[in-house]
């Protein structure tokens, strides 16, 4: 009973029992759909640890700067409200009426809060620049509702913007790029 099928020839029986390979059709060779997601994922995952690698560590310093800002801000604003106290937070040029001179023991102040809750004073990294934006305090307290209030951070060419509307907490604004054309 003759059959028919591709390697079912008197041909390729001889070359299966001899080890040789079999007379065909060529096989077609190529990538599976697995094998090439895998390629995929591997150049996703390693353009990742490159992009993270290169990023500038002056945006990343500035970026921790100004997060902890804002929870330094609320912390404040929480205490303000509950001990019923005026305060305000004033960044160091505002305090000397200029450029903050570069021995100065703070970079910043809150001004109205009681010595024990001893809030830092300084930026994690030297050469942060802060301004309250049209305005020469960030008033904080004790009232639960505050003004809009804005301040610009920068650091090199890094600019980011740490707002309130006065209801919401203080936080980084998306973007955060600052004042057009300001530099504080």
């Amino acid at each position: 009973m003759p059959t028919w099928g591709p390697g079912n020839s008197a041909a390729a029986r001889a070359a299966r029992r001899s080890g040789a390979p079999v007379p065909g059709p060529a096989r077609r060779r190529g990538f599976t759909l697995v094998e090439l997601l895998v390629v995929v994922a591997l150049v996703a995952l390693a353009s990742a640890a490159v992009s993270l690698a290169v990023r500038d560590p002056e945006a990343r310093t500035l970026e921790r700067e100004a997060a902890r800002l804002a929870v330094l801000l609320e912390a404040a604003r929480a205490e303000a409200r509950a001990a019923g106290l005026a305060v305000a937070w004033v960044p160091a040029a505002a305090q000397a009426g200029a450029a903050a001179p570069a021995d100065a023991a703070e970079d910043f102040r809150f001004v109205g809060l009681p010595a024990r809750l001893n809030l830092p004073g300084r930026w994690l990294e030297p050469g942060t620049q802060a301004q309250v934006v049209g305005a020469r305090e960030v008033v904080l307290g004790p009232e639960p509702l505050i003004g809009a209030q804005r301040i610009a951070l920068a650091r090199g060419s890094q600019r980011r913007v740490v707002a309130t509307d006065g209801l919401e907490p203080f936080a980084v604004e998306a973007g955060g790029t600052g004042l057009a054309g300001s530099a504080p």
